[in-house]
């Protein structure tokens, strides 16, 4: 019997009416980085999903990247995101909170003139998006030895906080070029210690963040992001299909709720990525699997029938149509997503999407 998008699902310990998912987009609608009303309209809009998670949000001050984003490092942020979660609990939804730190992809002018930190000091190409403006990319400095269980204590930390703001899990953010991914991938760690070298060495801090991340919520509620064939924040990898099968290999033992692997998207075919089918990653991870990457809702339930996918997660149509999963129900018309609204700005573009005319 074929399996469709509003089927239900067990994810972790999550009841999810559907398989659509809302994926986590960073929307900078956040002043002074706390999580505030209009969000929780935001949210609460698209609490049919079978599970939201919610947009990257840092870890700490030395995790921000981008002007406006929600963080999960203070009581203020924590309060904020409870307004969040309580709404969408209301409707009788689930929401995970990503966690993130950005790495190199930052700016000196987010950090008090700081140099941002990295595996090694290898700037990325490209254009930093701060308050002021676009900035070239700065060399970053390599984070010392000594200095890594501090994040990942930061990452406990931030997970503890997002368990008080209530949320139904976590997710943590290891792709798209950020910290951990950086870790993760020979163009961005040169590193000569434990942390770089080896696959083993590679992924140990992401290992590592898990452990302790785990360690608050119980593993059927922690996820992990993962973008094996990702280019997008200038990665690259020797060799991503050997070393990603190993790393989803390696996660199989600890049981999380999901894995969420952004497939190859047409940008990053066209910076040359050496793409990681689908297909060789289900064979490895033997646990539930999110996908996502420009899905439309015939791609999305072929994925799901053929066994490569448990649900799908869905961005920019999310973003332009709050009541998704009624409109693929109803095979109705989907609203054109504004990409001028994106990124900052107020209701504009945000909370002003139409439903469908009941």
């Amino acid at each position: 019997m074929k399996i469709q998008l509003q089927t239900p699902i067990k994810i972790g310990i999550c009841n999810l009416p559907n398989r659509i998912v809302m994926a986590p987009l960073t929307r900078m609608r956040a002043p002074q980085n706390i999580p505030n009303d209009l969000m929780a309209i935001y949210y609460g809009q698209r609490a049919s999903a079978g599970l939201i998670i919610a947009e990257a949000s840092p870890i700490s001050p030395q995790g921000i990247g981008y002007p406006a984003t929600p963080c999960i490092y203070n009581e203020l942020q924590v309060s904020g995101w409870k307004k969040i979660t309580e709404t969408v609990h209301a409707q009788n939804s689930h929401i995970f909170l990503q966690l993130w730190h950005v790495g190199r992809i930052s700016h000196p002018d987010f950090h008090q003139g700081a140099l941002p930190v990295a595996p090694s000091a290898i700037a990325p190409k490209g254009k930093a998006l701060t308050s002021t403006g676009m900035q070239m990319f700065v060399t970053p400095r390599a984070l010392e030895a000594d200095e890594i269980q501090g994040i990942v204590e930061d990452y406990r930390k931030a997970a503890k906080n997002a368990l008080e703001a209530g949320f139904d899990g976590v997710e943590i953010h290891s792709a798209n070029g950020y910290l951990l991914d950086q870790f993760l991938r020979d163009g961005s760690n040169k590193r000569t210690d434990c942390y770089g070298g080896s696959f083993e060495n590679r992924a140990r801090l992401l290992f590592e963040v898990t452990e302790a991340v785990i360690g608050v919520w119980g593993a059927q509620r922690v996820s992990i992001r993962l973008s094996p064939s990702g280019t997008f924040n200038d990665m690259t990898d020797s060799d991503p299909e050997t070393f990603f099968v190993y790393l989803l290999g390696q996660l199989n033992r600890f049981g999380l709720a999901y894995l969420h692997i952004v497939d190859a998207l047409e940008g990053d075919v066209r910076h040359g990525a050496n793409v990681v089918s689908l297909a060789v990653l289900r064979k490895a991870y033997k646990g539930m699997l999110i996908v996502c990457g420009g899905y439309d809702k015939l791609r999305a339930e072929d994925a799901i029938n053929q066994g490569l996918a448990d649900a799908v997660a869905f961005g920019q149509l999310y973003i332009a149509n709050p009541d998704l999963v009624e409109r693929f129900k109803l095979n109705a018309p989907l609203n054109k997503a504004d990409a001028t609204t994106f990124y900052g700005g107020t209701e504009k573009g945000y909370t002003d999407y139409p439903f469908l005319q009941k």
